[in-house]
């Protein structure tokens, strides 16, 4: 079974250095206009690898496993 993670991101933190969305296997993340900072836009495509809040250089990222999607 796969699984699920769920993604909070601190607007406050992020630079919009785009890193987390670039590193994303799924392509969960996305810039939103008009400071281009990381938004969650496909929460429910997320697979808790921690890609994006292990690369963030500010910590603006926090992954949380949610259990199994069957």
């Amino acid at each position: 079974m796969a699984k699920r993670g769920i993604i909070t991101i601190d607007q406050r933190l992020c630079k919009s250095c785009g890193i987390c969305i670039e590193f994303c296997p799924r392509k969960v993340l996305a810039a939103e206009e008009p400071l281009m900072k990381a938004v969650v836009a496909r929460p429910e495509d997320c697979t808790a690898c921690l890609l994006c809040e292990l690369y963030c250089p500010d910590w603006a990222i926090n992954v949380e496993e949610a259990g199994d999607v069957r």
